[in-house]
């Protein structure tokens, strides 16, 4: 008998909080079109994912994926972080250290 490996949903989303401890919020955005009008419209979605390490910060691009359930609301974790936010004290304090 073949081992079978469990099919695991992926979303890409940014973070939009990291006040919490090993947890981030992760708003996740997809194009749906109107039933009716048939316009594009924006959805987006936020799900609280697990992050081990506290290596996410706000405004990072992060790929998450369905886990079993850590917590009420948590049964998501980081797995990866695909593009890093720009710190924004970071590039002044190193003009003047030069």
């Amino acid at each position: 008998m073949e081992t079978r490996t469990p099919h695991r949903k992926t979303r890409i989303g940014t973070v939009v909080s990291d006040k919490m401890d090993k947890s981030v919020s992760v708003q996740v955005i997809r194009h749906a079109e109107h039933p009716l009008y048939g316009k594009r419209i924006i959805k987006a979605k936020k799900f609280i994912a697990h992050d081990q390490d506290n290596s996410c910060r706000k405004g990072d691009k992060v790929l998450i994926g369905e886990e079993r359930p850590i917590s009420k609301n948590k049964c998501w974790s980081v797995v990866r972080i695909i593009e890093r936010a720009p710190v924004l004290g970071a590039t002044a304090e190193s003009k003047e250290e030069e």
